[in-house]
């Protein structure tokens, strides 16, 4: 996913959800003498702000005249943030829906639940002082600067100069924010986040500029990237000093877990009919991984079966093998006419950097005001830390890597942000959910199988479902590690056991869903999908027409999927699933 996470993560993680920096005068909207006369003006003026809140944001989304900035993370400046968001959402409810356009009252809402969902993070949730999460993921990765070819080298080099100079104050600010003790999940992924920043600076991203022939510049990359390493260093030795006070005090509980879906999502259902929802979608994929293993792999157990499909691992290594896959799913979308793709951009493959291997794979898209950049799918080696058995259990087997490919890159995360960089709302290019897009390219995985993605072959359809169920079990830790009460040793034994993930796969998966506890999107999304096109489809006679409905449905940008739904289905009110599922 997008790395606002968020990213994506998501992501890229916690998606949007960046903190704000000092901003010349008043960054707030309450003042009457302030009031904007036309929805346009008023939401120019909420992303334009915005941007000032998190010049490290806009920076991602192309606006390189961020460039060297980074959030204030001081306690003035997470109220500055805060008020701002609350100002706006106010200031949103004071226009009259029946006086816009259908275009603006769409907007209206979309903005007012970005907004909401920010201030979920911001406060009920407390990020910037519970959650190391909220600074690994809010502005501390300079990748942009070496990975997106916008300028010459010169002069990303002096915007990473600026950043670097920038990193000491940040790191003083994480560190008077961050409470202790926190949890044990937590320290080990600050630790490692932070180690990796402080490797990164000080290694790769001196060596991404080794060849710029201007030894002033040189000079000052060297003592600034050492600096900023030095302040990444100091945090994580010092959250390492406080493993022995750990806790596992990480959960929400279960009212902050619903108002964090309704905010975030707009999902009202109640928690015991969502996580009923779950079990049922990882029923029917392990009632399907039954029936595939007893054709690929007859007499042998579910995880024999499994662990015969992970043993043809790719040749050349899953970087190599990704390279392959892209232009044959291509191919595959082209010829089925499942979905229109746009531009010419394309998408690279890459290693993961050291500090960003929480997770096993991710796409790096571009933002819409960069032009002609290509996207960068990153893939994880093991942790070279853990036993030989479990590295190689980590890597996926050819047709696992299948469906990873077409979830980040074709026509999963890649596609969807060539839509969302051009959709017709300045909103839908800018904030891209964390349920749309994790969403859509979980729903791709199925539909890609669905639509004879390698012939009905059950080595290919066992890779689907182990995709299938690992989100699947995401869907179900969430909702037992921050509403049930659940640990996470009890959490993975279920990947192992329920979802048949490896060991390195489980440990990392359980420990990622004490911090993100919004990881059950990947399949509340897809399900809200699939139910979305079923009635849309329905509504329009019956006929399968899967290239209409992939067009429609991306053409939103990244709003919560209810608010899609209400506007596709023409309903009186945004909703998950229409009528609630029983």
């Amino acid at each position: 996913m997008r790395k606002t996470w968020l990213v994506m993560m998501a992501a890229a993680m916690l998606a949007g959800c960046g903190s704000g920096p000092a901003a010349s005068g008043n960054a707030t909207l309450p003042a009457e003498a302030a009031r904007p006369t036309d929805w346009a003006k008023f939401r120019d003026g909420f992303v334009a702000t915005w941007f000032k809140l998190d010049p490290a944001n806009a920076v991602y989304q192309g606006k390189h005249e961020f460039d060297g900035q980074l959030p204030d993370w001081s306690a003035a400046g997470l109220k500055r943030q805060s008020d701002f968001l609350r100002d706006s959402i106010a200031e949103a409810k004071r226009f009259d829906p029946a006086k816009l356009s259908e275009a603006d009252r769409f907007e209206r809402q979309y903005l007012m639940k970005v907004a909401e969902g920010k201030l979920f993070w911001l406060d009920d949730a407390d990020q910037p002082h519970r959650n190391p999460a909220y600074y690994v993921t809010g502005g501390l990765d300079p990748n942009v600067y070496i990975a997106r070819p916008y300028a010459d080298k010169a002069t990303r080099m002096r915007a990473m100069i600026g950043f670097f100079d920038q990193i000491p104050n940040a790191a003083k600010n994480i560190r008077a924010n961050l409470k202790v003790p926190m949890p044990a999940s937590f320290v080990n992924y600050g630790v490692n986040a932070f180690r990796g920043f402080a490797d990164f600076y000080a290694g790769d991203a001196r060596k991404a500029f080794a060849d710029v022939s201007d030894a002033a510049l040189q000079a000052r990359f060297a003592a600034s990237s050492a600096k900023a390493a030095a302040a990444m260093k100091s945090i994580a030795d010092w959250l390492e000093s406080e493993r022995s006070r750990a806790t596992t005090d990480f959960a929400l509980g279960a009212e902050r877990f619903q108002r964090m879906l309704w905010a975030t999502e707009m999902v009202d259902m109640p928690l015991a009919l969502l996580e009923r929802l779950g079990e049922s979608d990882l029923k029917a994929n392990q009632e399907a991984l039954a029936e595939a293993c007893t054709l690929f792999a007859p007499g042998q157990s579910i995880p024999a079966c499994i662990a015969q499909m992970n043993a043809n691992k790719p040749v050349g290594g899953p970087v190599a093998e990704a390279r392959r896959q892209i232009p044959l799913l291509r191919a595959f979308v082209d010829k089925a006419g499942l979905i229109t793709i746009p531009g010419t951009e394309a998408a690279l493959v890459e290693e993961s950097p050291p500090y960003n291997r929480q997770n096993s794979a991710y796409i790096d898209p571009p933002g819409p005001f960069d032009k002609g950049i290509p996207s960068v799918y990153y893939i994880s080696p093991p942790d070279p830390s853990w036993p030989k058995a479990v590295q190689d259990g980590f890597v996926p087997g050819k047709q696992d890597l299948l469906f990873t490919s077409v979830h980040e890159v074709m026509p999963g995360h890649f596609v969807q942000f060539l839509h969302a960089n051009r959709s017709p709302s300045i909103f839908g290019r800018l904030f891209v959910g964390y349920a749309y897009a994790e969403g859509w390219a979980h729903y791709a995985e199925q539909m890609m199988w669905d639509a004879g993605l390698n012939k009905g072959d059950p080595e290919t359809h066992i890779g689907q479902l182990a995709n299938a169920l690992l989100r699947n079990c995401r869907f179900l830790a969430a909702i037992k590690l921050h509403a049930g009460g659940e640990g996470q040793q009890s959490i993975e034994s279920m990947f192992r056991n329920q979802c048949y993930q490896d060991e390195g796969t489980a440990k990392q998966q359980a420990a990622r869903g004490t911090y993100d506890p919004a990881y059950l999107n990947y399949t509340l999304g897809k399900l809200m999908i699939l139910t979305l096109r079923r009635d849309w489809e329905a509504k329009h006679g019956g006929k399968s027409d899967p290239k209409g409905f992939h067009d429609a449905f991306l053409s939103y940008g990244g709003p919560p999927v209810p608010l899609v739904r209400q506007a596709m289905m023409k309903e009186a009110r945004p909703s998950a699933f229409g009528v609630d599922p029983k």
